[in-house]
């Protein structure tokens, strides 16, 4: 069972808080009585819309400080640091996506590593006491091994985006070894659910299902991914946040992984309608498996999932307004 999350610190900087995962992190913070940061640029990869209305619905649950800026900018952080002196920094920020990242791999690799970096850095400045990075299943690569441990090699990134995850959890590393920091990376295996982005496949496709529009299917539909309820995601990081380990990596992954074509038989049914398949070749940096040894997860933080697919799809569906009356 997930430990609960008693004796978080109270004064947490968030970065990547108006977005998906960060959303829901932050409403778990704040309900647990946390003080809370949030660090956002509200950029452009989507809609800065969804992300405000994020950031409304966070407010709904209770005060928090916002701070609209890139976590590039050094000064920044170092003055938001300074001021609010957090005790426990989670960092979630990141120019994300696998196919994008192949299109601009220097601005992804200036976001996650730079922007990691000027972070850390002022968490040493500061004496924060511990650091939580947002790591990715895509740091495998192209893994002939399954299920992914910790202790797997990361050294084939088949992506810049997977390449700057690795790079990210390196310099983690070093600060943990030299500075002290208890640092904690999270390396999460396809999260969806209520406030997912609008390029992720399965809030995508439902929406395209439910109005009739074809999907796009990326080759023959046997590629799998270990989707991952965002509540799931959220007990693991407040887990992980409590973890006094020096350095640690966990994999948050559901442990059970589903074939892209088994995904969209489970939405047809949720939707109660059929999708209109778009079939296409497979894209570089695609990988074809995720799938979670969660064993360490389990062992050291008390934590597993607990959201079966289709029961989070219903859930994802109904936030859509897409279920059947």
């Amino acid at each position: 069972m997930n430990r609960p999350p008693s004796a978080l610190p109270p004064r947490i900087l968030l970065t990547g808080g108006a977005g998906f995962i960060g959303s829901h992190l932050a409403e778990a913070l704040l309900r647990r009585g946390a003080e809370l940061l949030i660090l956002d640029d509200l950029n452009d990869y989507y809609d800065p819309a969804l992300k405000r209305a994020n950031l409304e619905q966070v407010r709904r649950t209770g005060a928090f400080e916002f701070a609209e800026g890139d976590i590039c900018d050094a000064p920044l952080a170092e003055s938001l640091f300074a001021r609010f002196r957090p005790a426990t920094v989670v960092h979630l920020a990141a120019r994300a996506g696998v196919r994008p990242s192949l299109e601009q791999p220097a601005l992804y690799q200036r976001v996650n590593v730079e922007g990691t970096a000027v972070l850390l850095e002022s968490a040493r400045r500061c004496g924060v006491e511990r650091f939580v990075f947002a790591s990715s299943s895509s740091v495998y690569g192209a893994a002939s091994r399954v299920p992914f441990s910790e202790d797997d090699p990361v050294r084939a990134p088949i992506s810049p985006y997977a390449a700057s995850k690795i790079a990210g959890e390196a310099l983690c590393h070093v600060y943990a070894h030299l500075y002290g920091i208890r640092t904690v990376c999270l390396r999460f295996f396809t999260v969806y659910g209520p406030r997912q982005r609008p390029d992720l496949a399965i809030r995508k496709f439902a929406e395209a299902i439910a109005a009739g529009r074809p999907i796009p299917v990326f080759g023959d539909g046997s590629t799998g991914r270990d989707y991952t309820f965002i509540d799931d995601i959220v007990a693991g990081i407040l887990a992980a946040m409590e973890h006094n380990a020096a350095f640690e990596v966990f994999n948050l992954g559901n442990s059970s992984p589903v074939l892209l074509k088994d995904m969209i038989a489970t939405l047809e049914r949720v939707l109660g309608r059929k999708a209109v398949i778009d079939r296409q070749p497979l894209q570089p940096g695609d990988v074809p498996i995720t799938f979670a040894d969660i064993s360490k997860a389990r062992r050291l933080l008390g934590w597993a999932p607990r959201t079966p697919l289709e029961e989070g799809m219903r859930r994802m569906a109904a936030w859509l307004g897409l279920t059947r009356s």
